[in-house]
């Protein structure tokens, strides 16, 4: 069974800067598609950012430029780094990987694998 595990989520002030890790258990395929999703309170889980298996990545308009994706195949681990963090980036923050059905490169429904999010309380 595939596991992933976030981690580096924690509280931050606004204009701050936070990178997310997410360990992924086996080195298999399907590392070739990895992503960041996001879930606010009361929200649906939307879709940040995501690395494909030609390295093409693929980001929220809101995001783009400022938390680009990257993967360390030989640790096993996708990161997020998130700059210039404000309070509406407040939310849950889940790692995933595999496809399951391709639906769009941020679908969460395109996604088989999760991890089980951490969060990223950002304050004013």
């Amino acid at each position: 069974q595939v596991r992933l595990v976030e981690s580096g989520g924690g509280s931050v002030q606004a204009g701050g800067s936070v990178r997310l890790s997410c360990a992924i258990s086996k080195n298999t395929a399907i590392k070739y598609w990895m992503a960041w999703f996001h879930q606010a309170p009361g929200k649906e889980r939307e879709g940040v950012a995501a690395i494909g298996p030609d390295s093409m990545t693929y980001y929220a308009g809101s995001v783009k430029g400022r938390f680009p994706i990257s993967p360390d195949n030989a640790q096993n681990t996708l990161y997020l780094q998130m700059n210039s963090l404000n309070p509406a980036h407040t939310a849950l923050y889940y790692c995933a990987a595999g496809l399951v059905r391709w639906r769009g490169p941020l679908r969460p429904d395109s996604c088989a694998n999760w991890g089980q999010g951490t969060p990223v309380p950002v304050s004013s």
